[in-house]
């Protein structure tokens, strides 16, 4: 186990290694980095967030087919799609349970939510007191889902419930951070990044384990506070640098 002057500088290598343009080839942050205007960027990203689960490649081509059904500009078919392009999409198969029902229904909400803000950002704001984006996640939640129930809310966690939220905390990361390293966007400037949390998932949570950065066994949220707790430590103003760490290691498999 390194002490922890030793994990710090072993993490900032790490994390600089991993913070590098090439990294955007793989992964599924090159999908809103197809774009250059804020708000395609932020719902390519959204949209691209939210099914990040399993094979990266697999995550790249589904969010590419939802690109192909918005003409690739998505801000512009948010604004403008029909009933008729509602419905064609429903029965389309889109990223395993992430259906076409789901797509759809993104898109009356986007469409509803991007006529009463310019950004998304509006929407994760921070209240004075906040030190992290518990309440903001669910604030953004409770305005972007509205209170009719739909199968697609289940897309969409609630760190309330005590879930991870790894990729809202995700997209958030890449829409906030801003470090001028090419990966992350920095759009945000109205954003904290040091308020930011690491996505945890089946991997970043195995590899913090092994490094002796969290105790818990499951990885939901109050793991994240864990986490927090000790990645603030090791840079208060930009923390969430250590996700590059944490998931490079995780695909490099060096600890194991």
């Amino acid at each position: 186990m390194l002490k922890f002057e030793e994990l710090k500088i072993f993490l900032d290598e790490k994390a600089d290694q991993y913070n590098h343009p090439d990294f955007i080839e793989n992964d599924p942050i090159q999908i809103p980095h197809r774009f250059t205007l804020k708000q395609d960027i932020e719902i390519a990203g959204f949209l691209a967030a939210t099914i990040s689960w399993g094979n990266r490649k697999a995550i790249i081509k589904s969010a590419e087919k939802m690109l192909d059904i918005m003409g690739n500009a998505p801000y512009d078919f948010v604004l403008n799609h029909s009933e008729k392009d509602l419905k064609d999409i429903e029965n389309k198969s889109i990223h395993r349970t992430f259906n076409g029902e789901d797509f759809s229904y993104f898109m009356k909400q986007f469409r509803r939510i991007y006529h009463e803000n310019e950004s998304l950002e509006n929407l994760f704001r921070l209240n004075q007191s906040e030190t992290s984006f518990l309440h903001a996640v669910e604030r953004f939640r409770s305005r972007f889902l509205g209170t009719e129930k739909h199968r697609s809310h289940k897309h969409v966690s609630s760190p309330y419930k005590n879930s991870s939220t790894k990729r809202i905390i995700m997209f958030l990361r890449w829409m906030v951070r801003n470090d001028k390293r090419g990966v992350d966007f920095g759009l945000w400037e109205n954003t904290a990044q040091q308020y930011l949390s690491i996505p945890l998932d089946v991997h970043t949570g195995n590899i913090s384990r092994k490094l002796g950065l969290i105790s818990r066994t499951q990885n939901d949220w109050k793991t994240v506070e864990e986490l927090d707790a000790i990645i603030r430590k090791f840079d208060e103003k930009d923390p969430a640098k250590y996700d590059f760490a944490l998931f490079g290691l995780g695909v490099t498999k060096e600890l194991i």
